[in-house]
Order: structure tokens, then C-alpha cells, then sequence
């Protein structure tokens, strides 16, 4: 194994975490800006008004594509068993 595959291997389990992570965090995010745009243009500025629906919706985006994120990683799983295989 040479410092290119390494690299290769490290280079697709970053874009892994960044597909399976991506979904919950742009969920968040979204929830964060609307809440963000709502407290400024009605001037409340309550800090715990964030937290409740950020979370139900971080669980629900949780919820919803959790398929989707167990496909992923099973089938970069899949893919890396192979390489460790193919090396022997």
C-alpha cells in the first residue's frame, strides 16, 4: 500500500462523513436561519427559543434520512472490506 491509496481512502472517508452528516446539518442550519429572520423581525430575543425546535427538527431530519445515511456507509463499508482483501 502506497501513500497514494492512503490518501485515496482518507480522501473518500471525508466526502462519507460529508454525505451522511450534510442532510442533519443543512436541516439544522435552515431551522437556525428561519428562527434567526423570526427573532429579528418580531424583536424577541429569547436565547432558549432556538434550542427546542432545532432539536425536533435535527431529530426528525434524523429520522428521515437515516436510510439514506446507513446506505452510504454500509456501501463505503462494503468497498473498504474489499480493499483490506485485495491488499493480502
Amino acid at each position: 500500500m502506497n501513500q497514494d491509496v492512503v490518501l485515496e481512502i482518507a480522501q473518500d472517508a471525508l466526502w462519507i462523513v460529508l454525505l451522511v452528516a450534510g442532510p442533519v446539518m443543512m436541516a439544522g442550519l435552515t431551522i437556525g436561519l428561519i428562527i434567526a429572520l423570526f427573532q429579528a423581525l418580531t424583536t424577541i430575543q429569547e436565547m432558549t427559543l432556538t434550542f427546542v425546535p432545532k432539536i425536533i427538527v435535527i431529530f426528525v431530519a434524523i429520522v428521515v434520512f437515516l436510510p439514506y445515511m446507513m446506505t452510504t456507509v454500509i456501501e463505503y463499508s462494503v468497498t473498504l472490506f474489499d480493499r483490506i482483501a485485495n491488499l493480502g
